[in-house]
């Protein structure tokens, strides 16, 4: 299949934008980019009238299908409370694929979404990334990306009620590192083991926590208030991890300190209240700020905070304060892929990557606006006007 006729913007290392070109779709991958017409066009091949093609949109930060719509309790598989440390728990299986949300991430253009526990523990467990069309998550997935903790108000007040520690920050940031250290000693133990027999015994919460100390895997830290992102970030430079900063809703108070760190930031939820003390400081200009400094900037819709097919809209607020489009469009493509790690598979339209697509007539950021054509590995899941 060949969808024709388009301007590419490509999302590649090159910033490339293709004025009018062309992308080649084979079991389910792009197999080529060109600019002008294809040397041979079919009749079920796809006249993209002019249109603006984009890669799939990725939102960075999700719990979609852990809270499924309408249900109530019986649906609600978010946070398991009452073990604050919890790495061993696996996202997927509290996902439910025939949540509607799914159907809502299609038909807005967002092609992946990163899956990640909630934010009650100071250690939640997996986060995985996955695409947005399937019946069953083990084929769905993309990749396992990261380890979930939280500081601040979450694991507090869900302890405190619990009559159990943690009830202060002090103490969230303890746990973690107790557990942190705990796994470095376990990997060591296992690493220096000569036979099975000198092997420590099995621990699921720690095996959960040797990818994310070997690197493999990136910390995604749940904070809002600046005093809780700087401990995020004292913890992962005291145990060399690499990180990420979810919500980081103070972020534009202290974005020239974050630049010093080079930190990635995914901001988000952008289209909310100020719901709680931690999120007082709450501006729709902090992805614009965060960016001005330097720093790497996912948008996040949080789903189910704002529903999952507002991911577009929070970008256009965003833009309306400060980002511009072009960095607007990398906070949902190539931007969320780099920071999980699955740049190779999304996140960009570049030859050999999965066909995840979405074509749009004006901006993908304007209220009015819904995708004409939307592809996941290759497969059309939206198609309206061409």
């Amino acid at each position: 299949m060949i969808i024709r006729n388009v301007k590419i913007y490509t999302m590649d290392d090159d910033e490339h934008i293709i004025e009018n070109g062309y992308v080649t779709v084979e079991n389910g991958r792009i197999t080529a980019v060109g600019e002008g017409e294809p040397a041979c066009v079919e009749a079920d091949d796809i006249d993209g009238q002019g249109k603006s093609l984009y890669p799939g949109f990725i939102d960075a930060h999700t719990h979609m299908g852990l809270t499924c719509a309408g249900v109530g309790i019986e649906g609600e598989d978010l946070n398991e409370e009452f073990d604050p440390c919890t790495p061993q728990l696996r996202i997927i299986d509290g996902i439910n694929p025939a949540d509607y949300s799914f159907e809502m991430a299609r038909q807005a253009g967002v092609t992946t979404v990163i899956v990640s526990p909630g934010s009650t523990n100071p250690i939640a467990g997996a986060i995985t990334a996955i695409k947005t069309e399937g019946r069953r998550i083990d084929k769905m997935i993309v990749k396992t990306v990261g380890m979930k903790f939280a500081m601040g108000e979450n694991p507090k007040l869900t302890y405190m009620d619990h009559e159990q520690s943690p009830v202060t920050r002090m103490a969230v940031a303890s746990i973690i590192r107790d557990n942190l250290r705990k796994a470095q000693r376990y990997l060591r133990d296992t690493e220096q083991a000569e036979s099975e027999s000198d092997l420590p015994d099995h621990d699921s919460s720690m095996e959960a926590l040797i990818p994310l100390l070997k690197k493999e895997v990136t910390a995604h830290f749940h904070c809002h208030r600046a005093d809780d992102i700087f401990t995020a970030v004292r913890i992962a430079n005291e145990f060399g991890l690499d990180y990420t900063l979810i919500h980081c809703t103070d972020g534009h108070l202290i974005a020239d300190e974050l630049a010093e760190e080079k930190a990635s930031c995914v901001v988000g939820p952008v289209i909310c209240d100020r719901c709680k003390p931690e999120m007082a400081n709450l501006s729709p200009a902090n992805a614009a700020i965060l960016k001005k400094h330097g720093l790497e900037v996912a948008v996040c819709t949080d789903h189910s905070e704002v529903p999952i097919e507002y991911l577009p809209i929070s970008v256009g607020v965003c833009i309306k304060h400060g980002l511009s489009f072009y960095d607007g469009l990398k906070a949902v493509t190539c931007t969320p892929a780099r920071i999980a790690r699955i740049f190779d598979r999304t996140g960009s339209v570049e030859t050999g990557k999965d066909a995840d697509l979405t074509l749009f007539a004006g901006s993908p950021f304007e209220v009015m606006s819904s995708p004409a054509l939307v592809m996941i590995n290759g497969k059309i899941v939206r198609r309206e006007g061409v």
